[in-house]
């Protein structure tokens, strides 16, 4: 992978207008093809291993040292490490891509204008894809493998904490594909700089879309800075909300789970909101448990006054409420209502993932109805909110906006539609005038199907 140099400007304009002819070459490709070159990265992610970690290592020791004067939390060296575990997982997740049907040329609505002159939607791709995101070097392997499924191609800039992992991964990839019949050069490059970050917001001409994923903040100042289309996958305040009827075990499982299965992630837990009639006896046991496993409570006047609690938890401000720890650090609120909860998570959350715990239905209705966020469940932890688990292969992100896609943002979508007509000569005047063909307008049960 090229390393990025003062000539930037030609240099990336150049790569970015080849990033529009692979697109094209792309979206034509057979879906085997496709899939050749996601078994290819797997193999040689697997091979380069060795290599992979060494890098990677060079970016958690100085992540840990700057960890150790205070300068960053511990979540993000979390974050960046992929020997824990997150290499596997990295890798199933290519895999688990490859296995997706595929997503293009799938025909979402077919009729029949007249007969012979028969009109299809189908699905393709968007294009050139800019993608921002934070530092996770397992967030590039995901991204880079649903582009390429869905016939995308990609402008990748990661964190700058993981610039040794994004590099080499990003050289392993481009590596892998570069021996695959079918897959075009350029399909994939790597930015490095913030000065990257600005340049690309003018290549409205050149890229198709813009995504941010990380925080609110940084999604609005991309979104005022560019012309190119954005989908801004933003800030995570995830609530769980312990009902009146809730089951004890259960409730302390979700909520327990739903935070320190991995504080780091958009998807954690960092309110819970816990009915009156429950919290005296399962806040006891909730924060003490939290407590065992160093998590940081921050409750509302009630939640301090309860008994067995003196000196476990701090006074809330109004800014915990809205706020996305990203640490072992957790909001506490006591409410008296099912709807005082849902109205306290559309006011302050991010529409992002919330859960309530409860065994009355009528009540899980209420909150799955009433709830304003891309993804909103029933008696389970928030950590499901992901591409992977919801059975997507992997996801780009997760998008807490409204238009095109919303929640773990999967090959779906990352595709658009087109029209594609098929007739025998017909001309619109046949259509027009005093004695106008009829169009039929009958909705068709079949699919597209394209000729190799």
């Amino acid at each position: 992978m090229s390393t990025v140099t003062a000539q930037a400007d030609s240099y990336l304009r150049t790569r970015a207008l080849g990033a529009r002819d692979a697109a094209r070459k792309l979206a034509a490709t057979d879906p085997s093809v496709r899939d050749a070159a996601l078994a290819a990265i797997a193999t040689a992610m697997e091979a380069e291993r060795d290599a992979i970690y060494a890098a990677n290592t060079l970016d958690c020791e100085a992540a840990s040292t700057l960890a150790a004067k205070g300068e960053i939390g511990e979540p993000l060296v979390a974050r960046l490490d992929l020997r824990q575990g997150k290499f596997e997982t990295a890798l199933d997740m290519v895999q688990s891509v490859a296995a997706q049907p595929d997503p293009l040329w799938q025909t979402q609505r077919a009729t029949e204008l007249d007969d012979g002159l028969e009109l299809f939607r189908v699905t393709v791709p968007i294009g050139v894809i800019g993608v921002i995101f934070e530092s996770r070097p397992d967030a590039l392997v995901q991204i880079a493998a649903l582009c390429l499924k869905s016939g995308n191609a990609v402008l990748l800039k990661g964190g700058s904490e993981a610039a040794h992992s994004n590099r080499i991964l990003a050289d392993v990839i481009v590596r892998a594909t570069e021996g695959i019949e079918g897959i075009p050069a350029g399909w994939l490059t790597l930015l490095e700089t913030r000065g990257d970050v600005t340049e690309i917001l003018g290549m409205d001409d050149a890229i198709d879309l813009i995504i941010p994923r990380g925080s609110k903040d940084f999604a609005a100042y991309v979104m005022a800075n560019t012309k190119i289309p954005v989908t801004g996958h933003t800030d995570g305040v995830c609530h769980v909300y312990v009902d009146a009827a809730a089951d004890f075990d259960k409730a302390l499982r979700v909520a327990i789970d739903s935070k320190i299965q991995d504080v780091s992630t958009c998807c954690t837990e960092e309110t819970l909101l816990v009915h009156a009639d429950m919290a005296e006896g399962f806040l006891q046991r909730a924060i003490k448990e939290l407590g065992e496993a160093k998590v940081l409570i921050r409750g509302d006047e009630r939640v301090r006054a309860l008994p067995g609690v003196n000196g476990q938890v701090e006074a809330a401000t109004e800014e915990d409420w809205s706020a996305e720890y990203l640490d072992y650090v957790l909001s506490v609120k006591i409410v008296d209502s099912l709807e005082e909860a849902i109205d306290h998570i559309n006011r302050f959350g991010s529409a992002h993932t919330d859960t309530i715990v409860t065994e009355d239905k009528a009540a899980a209705t209420r909150f799955l109805q009433g709830v304003d966020s891309a993804s909103v469940f029933v008696n389970a932890s928030t950590r499901f909110a992901d591409g992977y688990r919801y059975g997507l292969g992997a996801e780009i992100g997760i998008s807490t906006g409204r238009l095109h896609s919303r929640g773990p943002v999967g090959l779906e979508g990352l595709t658009t539609y087109k029209y594609l007509l098929e007739g025998s000569g017909q001309i619109v005047d046949d259509y027009s005038g005093s004695d106008a063909r009829p169009y039929t307008h009958k909705l068709l049960d079949r699919q597209w199907t394209r000729v190799s």
